[in-house]
C-alpha cells in the first residue's frame, strides 16, 4: 500500500501488495495546495467582548431572553507538501480560534453560519480582490458535523459531552467541515492574522491551542484525503508521504501594524 498514486511514484521498487483495507470509508475529499488561494486584508472588527467575563455575562444575558446559543465554527483544510492545513485566526498574538461565531437566535442554522463566514473571511464587495471570486466559489460548501461541544453553565469550561447532571446547556458549538474549493480569495481583519497550521502542530498540544482546537487531528482522522496539486493532478492520498521538513505554521494575512508590513504574503514561523 502506498500514498503516492501509480503515475506520480519516482521509485521502481514497489511496496509488497497487500489486501484492500477501505471498508466502510467515507468517500475521499480533495484538498487543495495553500498557494491555490488569494489572501488579502480588511477593515478591522473589534471583539464584541473586552473581557471574558464580558462575554460570559452577554452569554447570560442572550440566555435569559432567547434561550442556548448557538455557535458554528469552520475548519477549513488545504495542504503544503501533502500534508493537511487548518486555517484559523490568531488574535492578539496569542488567542487562537476557528472561523464562525454564534448565531443570531432568529436565524436560520445554516444561512446564519455562513454570514458569519462571510462577515469574518469574504473580501469587501468594493475590494478589488472580490472580482477574483467566481459564484461557485464565493459560496461555502458545508459538508459535515465534525463535534460538538457543550457549555453546561456560565462559565469558561466546555465539554465535549453534557455532563450527565445537566439538562439545559447554555451553549452548544458546532464544529463544520468546510470543504474548499480549487480556488477561492480569503480576507481577514487587520487585528487579526490568519494562520495555516499543520495537523502535526495541533495534536496534542492542548497547552499552546486549547483543547477543542488540539483535538482536531482526531476528528479528521477519520477521514481520507487526496492532495491535489497547482496543476490539478492528484499527487498523494491518504494514508499520507512523508511529511515534508519544510512544512509549519504560515502566516497568510493579517497582523497588519506588528512588524511594519500588513498583508499577503506568506511567512514561517517557528513553533
Amino acid at each position: 500500500m502506498s500514498a503516492i498514486p501509480p503515475a506520480a511514484q519516482q521509485s521502481h521498487i514497489q511496496p509488497p501488495a497487500g489486501l484492500p483495507f477501505d471498508e466502510r470509508q467515507p468517500p475521499p475529499i480533495r484538498l487543495y495546495p495553500l498557494s491555490n488561494y488569494t489572501f488579502g486584508v480588511k477593515e478591522t472588527q473589534p471583539e464584541e467582548d473586552p473581557s471574558v467575563k464580558d462575554r460570559l455575562r452577554r452569554l447570560e444575558e442572550h440566555y435569559e431572553k432567547h434561550g442556548m446559543r448557538r455557535t458554528c465554527e469552520a475548519v477549513l483544510v488545504c495542504h503544503e507538501h501533502n500534508h493537511p492545513h487548518v486555517l484559523m485566526l490568531q488574535i492578539a498574538n496569542a488567542f487562537f480560534k476557528l472561523p464562525g461565531d454564534y448565531i443570531p437566535h432568529n436565524s436560520d442554522e445554516i444561512a446564519g453560519f455562513k454570514a458569519r463566514l462571510n462577515d469574518r473571511l469574504s473580501p469587501p464587495a468594493t475590494s478589488s480582490l472580490s472580482a477574483r471570486d467566481t459564484p461557485a466559489s464565493a459560496d461555502w460548501t458545508i459538508h459535515s458535523t465534525l463535534a460538538q461541544w457543550y457549555r453546561p453553565q456560565f462559565e469558561t469550561f466546555m465539554y465535549p459531552y453534557l455532563p450527565p447532571h445537566v439538562t439545559r446547556p447554555k451553549e452548544v458549538k458546532k464544529l463544520y467541515l468546510i470543504e474548499l474549493p480549487r480556488t477561492k480569495v480569503l480576507s481577514v481583519p487587520k487585528n487579526m492574522k490568519l494562520l495555516a497550521v499543520p495537523l502535526f502542530e495541533l495534536y496534542d498540544n492542548s497547552q499552546r491551542y486549547g483543547p477543542q482546537l488540539s483535538a482536531i487531528p482526531h476528528y479528521l482522522s477519520r477521514l481520507r484525503w487526496e492532495f491535489v496539486d497547482e496543476e490539478g493532478e492528484v499527487v498523494a492520498w491518504t494514508p499520507g508521504g512523508k511529511v515534508d521538513e519544510r512544512v509549519g505554521v504560515k502566516v497568510l494575512a493579517g497582523g497588519e501594524g506588528e512588524d511594519g508590513e500588513g498583508g499577503v504574503k506568506m511567512e514561517d514561523v517557528g513553533v
